[in-house]
């Protein structure tokens, strides 16, 4: 199997907001938003550009997206991504997305922007074959 990720454009950020707070408008612009709600908090991904400057966020993520379509059988997928990245210390979040996981989204903090991209021809074909779309 060949999969393949790109890198979408600009940065994002990561919000917590209380947990019965109302989805803001804001965080559902861009190429990307996350938003997932608990008992405990509202927790937003967006551009980091959409946040407005009075709300608590952490910025500097940059996004790579593995291009599916996943099925629920495959085991490992994301682990194999994500693994060598982890082994070096860089910062990780991960959102997927249904049905039949058409795509992964990893965040990577954009300070560790060089090693996440070193390593993927390095390290992570040693394991499947990659590619940049």
């Amino acid at each position: 199997m060949k999969l393949k990720f790109r890198c979408l454009h600009g940065k994002f950020g990561v919000c917590r907001l209380p947990a019965n707070a109302a989805i803001p408008a804001w965080s559902q612009t861009g190429p990307l938003s996350s938003i997932t709600r608990t008992n405990q908090e509202l927790s937003v991904v967006c551009p980091e550009e959409s946040v407005p400057p009075q709300q608590a966020c952490e910025g500097g993520w940059i996004c790579l997206k593995l291009e599916g379509p996943f099925s629920f059988s495959e085991v490992g997928i994301l682990a194999a991504f994500i693994d060598p990245l982890r082994d070096e210390g860089v910062p990780i979040f991960a959102i997927s997305t249904v049905p039949f996981f058409n795509q992964h989204v990893i965040r990577v903090v954009r300070r560790n922007r060089e090693n996440w991209h070193s390593l993927i021809p390095q390290r992570i074909n040693k394991r499947r074959q990659y590619s940049h779309l």
